[in-house]
C-alpha cells in the first residue's frame, strides 16, 4: 500500500434570493387608446428565506504498488431546502407565478474512480482512467398541499410537461398513455385499430434523472509521443421526442413506409372482406398494419368482460396512420442513454536536446478531436445530448440538429 486516506465531509451551502425576486417589478407594454399599461408578470416576495443545501460525504482513497493501481470512493447525501421556486397561480390574481420558498429535494448516491498502470516497460507506458457514479434523486417535499410542480413555465409542444413530482425523482415527463387491461395488454379500438389512450396528460411516462454515467479513459505514450482516448457512457434517463411525434405523422421516416405482414405496401388502402363488419372482415389482401393489443368487451358498468387478440388493421393512407395522429405521448419517449467516443488526443512533445540552447524549455503539439463517434444510442435520428436547454427543461428533444464533429490543435511552449 502506497496511499491510504479515509475522509469525512460536512457543509452547509446557502444561496440568497436574486436581487429580482423580493420586490415587484413591471413591464411596460404598448399603450393601449392613448393610455399606457404595465404588467407584472410575477409577484415577487419580501420575505423570501435563503436557501440551504446541507451535505454530508464519506470518502476512502487507496493506492498500491507504487501508485501503480489506486481507487477513490466517495458517498454523499445532499439536501436542498426553502428553494426558491415561481409557482404557477391562477392569471385572475393579475400574475402568473409567485416566489416562495417551496420543497425539498434530497440527492443520494456514489462516485467510484480507479486508475492503473497496467503496463510500463522502458519508454512505453499504457495509463487506464475509470470512473463511474450513480445518484439517486427524489423530491421530499413541495409548498404545502402542493405534490407536483411544472417545471416548464411555457407549453411545450405536443402537451407533454417536466415536473418535480413529491416521491419521485425531479425531472418526471407527464403525457398520455396507452390503456391496458388486467394483464399488461395494450386496449385496441376494434373498429379502428387504434390504441384507446388515457384521458389525463397527467400520467407519468418517464424520467430524464439517468441511472448511472461514467467513463473510461486510455493514454499511452512512447519516449516523446502520447495518444489518449475518452470513452464517455450514460445509462438509462427518459427523453421525449417531438420530431418523431410529428415526423412519424408527417411520413418523414422510414418506418412509415414498409412492406407490412402481408407483403403490401403499408400506405395501400384497406380492402375488406366485409366492408360493413371491419372487425370480421378485417383487411387480408391489402395495406394497412396491425398494432399488438387486445380489442375488449365491457359491460353497463364498463367492466371487462372478454377480450381477444386485435386484428383489425389501422387505415395508413393519411397522417393519422402514424405519430401524433394515432399514438399517445408515451409511444415516443426514448432511453437517453449513450455510449460516445468523447475525445482522442494525439501529442508530440519536441526533444529537449533541440531546445538546450534557447530559452524555451518545452515544446509540445496536439490534434484534439471531440465527439468523434456515437458508438451506441436508442434515440433515433438525433443525439440523445440534445435537448432543449441546460436547465430544466431536460428530457425533451425537438429540432435536433446533427451531431458536430469538432477538431483543434494546440501548440503549447514552456519558458
Amino acid at each position: 500500500m502506497s496511499l491510504g486516506k479515509l475522509r469525512l465531509n460536512y457543509a452547509q451551502v446557502g444561496n440568497l434570493a436574486g436581487f429580482d425576486q423580493l420586490y415587484d417589478v413591471y413591464m411596460a407594454n404598448s399603450a393601449m387608446n392613448g393610455a399606457n399599461n404595465q404588467l407584472a408578470p410575477s409577484k415577487r416576495n419580501p420575505n423570501l428565506k435563503n436557501e440551504r443545501t446541507n451535505s454530508l460525504e464519506a470518502g476512502l482513497e487507496m493506492a498500491f504498488f507504487n501508485a501503480r493501481l489506486g481507487f477513490d470512493l466517495a458517498l454523499y447525501k445532499t439536501n436542498s431546502m426553502d428553494q426558491i421556486i415561481p409557482i404557477t397561480v391562477s392569471q385572475t390574481t393579475g400574475f402568473q407565478s409567485l416566489m416562495l420558498n417551496a420543497g425539498e429535494i434530497q440527492n443520494k448516491g456514489i462516485e467510484l474512480t480507479l486508475n492503473a498502470n497496467p503496463v510500463k516497460i522502458g519508454s512505453f507506458s499504457w495509463d487506464i482512467l475509470i470512473n463511474w457514479s450513480k445518484n439517486k434523486n427524489e423530491v421530499i417535499a413541495l409548498y404545502p398541499e402542493i405534490t407536483n410542480l411544472r417545471l416548464n413555465s411555457v407549453n411545450l409542444q405536443g402537451g407533454v410537461t417536466v415536473n418535480a413530482e413529491v416521491g419521485r425523482p425531479y425531472g418526471t415527463i407527464k403525457g398520455r398513455d396507452y390503456t391496458y387491461d388486467a394483464n399488461g395488454n395494450k386496449i385496441i379500438n376494434a373498429v379502428t385499430g387504434a390504441p384507446v389512450i388515457t384521458s389525463s396528460a397527467a400520467i407519468s411516462i418517464g424520467n430524464f434523472t439517468p441511472d448511472w454515467s461514467g467513463g473510461i479513459n486510455n493514454s499511452f505514450s512512447y519516449k516523446n509521443l502520447a495518444l489518449s482516448f475518452l470513452i464517455d457512457m450514460q445509462k438509462g434517463g427518459d427523453i421525449w421526442s417531438l420530431d418523431m411525434y410529428y415526423g412519424l405523422s408527417s411520413g418523414l421516416y422510414p418506418e412509415t413506409a414498409f412492406t407490412n405482414d402481408l407483403g403490401n405496401p403499408v400506405r395501400d388502402p384497406l380492402v375488406y372482406v366485409d366492408p360493413n363488419d371491419h372487425s370480421k372482415g378485417y383487411a387480408s389482401t391489402s395495406g394497412g398494419y396491425i398494432i399488438e393489443g387486445v380489442n375488449v368487451v365491457r359491460d353497463a358498468n364498463g367492466n371487462i368482460t372478454s377480450s381477444s387478440p386485435n386484428k383489425t388493421r389501422v387505415d395508413a393512407t393519411n397522417a393519422d396512420g402514424f405519430g401524433t395522429g394515432i399514438l399517445p405521448h408515451s409511444a415516443f419517449i426514448y432511453d437517453a442513454g449513450f455510449v460516445k467516443l468523447r475525445e482522442v488526443v494525439l501529442t508530440y512533445n519536441l526533444p529537449s536536446k533541440l531546445l538546450n540552447r534557447t530559452f524555451i524549455k518545452g515544446v509540445s503539439l496536439s490534434a484534439i478531436g471531440s465527439n468523434l463517434w456515437i458508438i451506441h444510442k436508442s434515440l433515433p435520428y438525433a443525439d440523445p445530448e440534445s435537448g432543449m436547454t441546460a436547465g430544466n427543461i431536460q428530457g425533451y428533444t425537438t429540432g435536433s440538429l446533427p451531431t458536430t464533429r469538432d477538431f483543434s490543435f494546440n501548440l503549447k511552449l514552456n519558458f
